[in-house]
């Protein structure tokens, strides 16, 4: 996209690659950090419950998701330098907007619209900041842009906790727009004047729209289904009827189109097909449970947001480390190996965090979530190397587009996912506790009778004594429905470690013929881009 150009050097150099870093961070911040700060703002949005401030998350990772394709439109149009100045001035804007919404029917669109421009930006900086880089230093690049990666999950936790805490929850917003416009105008004077090569590349505009309908459609499946009945809202009702039509629609369009959004014959191989349904499932999983412990943390364990950030911060342990060399450890071992190493080991960290019975204390949920660390890291790198393996030049870098977009509408939905796990199995441990320990299946067994009698001894009436009883079974009630989806999800990643070996390693895709051989450099450019 861009033409011939003298690339910056030293101290330019050094403030465009922070520049474009912290701009990716930023946009990647906007769904871990704001999760934690889902209970402040379902207060301050007209008191809606947690389940309904979420839509903030997930609706923005759909807005990002939808927003990885039209990076490619954007900078063969208007160059690198154009998308990100006036990129980031919209991503600021937008923020404002995010700031000012009263009500979470407005502030969920918002959101979604903000999580748009993030999905661009975040591809056009990556590329942008490796594009103006030698040789020599590519790698040391590479491994730059892979550290921040693990930034969103631990260090953009902490940070949101302690504003929400310490602050006011909307000072991400302060901050995102603060950051927004900084960054517009250090790329704008940093790169002004800079040439680029018009291209006009096709945009499947139908299929953009179809594809848009049917994210929107199951997010909003998965997001409503908790507050409004599944089968019985006109407004679900609707939506099924949408999103069926929607997906045949979109499949029939997409294969017989040129240049689609979504190349649905890539799923003919099987190395594609299983490194997509490895990223998406695993996204799903792990960036579920991420988002619901940070929140439940809070609601059941009573930990605050400052405290619930410190656990997730602990990952930089582990993670940041890894992170860096991935990519290079992908390149060099079998990466169905490597992918089902990570597969087992997130399956027994995640067993490990579902078998708590009781409150957990700061060192006990700290110690696991180190070696989650690890589990993060090691996610993006390797499935995207088996998702591109095998392809080069254009068909790559569409791999690895579609790659990137498959693993954060993964991300979208696990989080509304978990969340349906936790309050659909919460009622059925509630009732299955308070009919264990209250004698109705054995009856010589009646805790509650016994407790009850103790806390009146004590002086509480009997009134009083049973609301403090239920409240104890409520709280471990979701503590067993919470270990409930991380075993969910240990099974998950299991499954996904011995599927991965069915994944033939093929050098030629069957699909396309021979292909040009691509660059190393074009290669790695493109799959670092899906790996973050």
């Amino acid at each position: 996209m861009t033409a011939s150009f003298d690339r910056l050097t030293g101290g330019r150099l050094l403030l465009l690659l922070v520049a474009l870093g912290v701009g990716y961070v930023d946009v990647l911040s906007n769904v871990s950090g704001h999760s934690v700060l889902t209970p402040y703002s379902a207060g301050s949005l007209e008191g809606v419950t947690p389940s309904f401030a979420a839509w903030g998350t997930t609706f923005y990772l759909i807005g990002v998701a939808l927003g990885v394709p039209l990076a490619r439109i954007l900078t063969g149009r208007y160059g690198d330098y154009r998308v990100l100045t006036l990129g980031y001035l919209g991503y600021a804007i937008a923020s404002i907007i995010c700031v000012s919404s009263a009500s979470v029917f407005m502030y969920a669109p918002t959101r979604f619209v903000f999580g748009v421009f993030g999905g661009f930006l975040a591809v056009v900086s990556q590329a942008a900041a490796l594009g103006e880089l030698p040789e020599k230093q590519y790698r040391i690049g590479l491994g730059y842009w892979a550290a921040l990666g693990i930034l969103p999950y631990t260090l953009a936790v902490f940070l949101g906790g302690f504003w929400a805490e310490y602050f006011s929850w909307r000072w991400l917003f302060y901050a995102n727009a603060t950051l927004g416009f900084l960054i517009a105008a250090t790329v704008g004077a940093l790169l002004y004047g800079r040439s680029y090569e018009r291209k006009i590349v096709r945009f499947d505009a139908v299929g953009f729209a179809l594809l848009a309908v049917i994210l929107i459609g199951v997010q909003m499946i998965f997001s409503l289904g908790n507050d409004f009945d599944w089968l019985d809202s006109s407004l679900l009702s609707a939506d099924y009827i949408v999103v069926v039509l929607a997906i045949p629609a979109f499949v029939i369009w997409e294969w017989g189109e040129r240049n689609p959004i979504v190349d649905v014959r890539l799923f003919a191989r099987s190395s594609y097909a299983l490194g997509v349904a490895c990223g998406f499932f695993g996204f799903l999983t792990i960036q579920g449970l991420m988002s619901l412990l940070s929140v439940q943390m809070q609601l059941l364990l009573g930990y605050t947001s400052s405290i619930a950030g410190h656990v997730y911060l602990a990952m930089m342990i582990a993670g940041l480390p890894l992170a860096s060399v991935m990519y290079e450890i992908s390149k060099k071992i079998d990466v169905r190996l490597v992918i089902c190493l990570m597969c087992i080991c997130s399956s027994v960290v995640l067993t490990w965090l579902g078998l708590f019975d009781k409150h957990a204390s700061f060192d006990a949920l700290v110690i696991p979530v180190i070696f989650l660390g690890f589990c993060v890291a090691a996610l993006s790198a390797p499935t995207s190397t088996l998702a591109t393996y095998g392809l080069s030049g254009k068909t790559y870098k569409r791999a690895a587009e579609e790659f990137l977009l498959f693993r954060l509408v993964g991300g979208a939905i696990g989080i509304a996912f978990q969340s349906v796990i936790y309050f659909r199995r919460t009622p059925w441990h509630q009732l299955n506790l308070s009919e264990y320990l209250g004698g109705r299946r054995y009856a010589s067994l009646d805790t509650l009778s016994a407790l009850t009698q103790q806390l009146q001894g004590l002086g509480l009436s009997e009134s009083v004594a049973r609301r403090h009883i239920a409240r104890l079974i409520r709280q471990q009630a979701g503590i067993l429905a919470l270990n409930d989806a991380f075993l969910l999800g240990a099974c998950i990643m299991f499954l996904l470690g011995v599927l991965v070996w069915f994944a033939r390693l093929k050098k030629e895709p069957s699909a396309y013929g021979a292909q040009a051989t691509a660059t190393a450099k074009i290669e790695s450019k493109a799959a670092v881009t899906a790996d973050h």
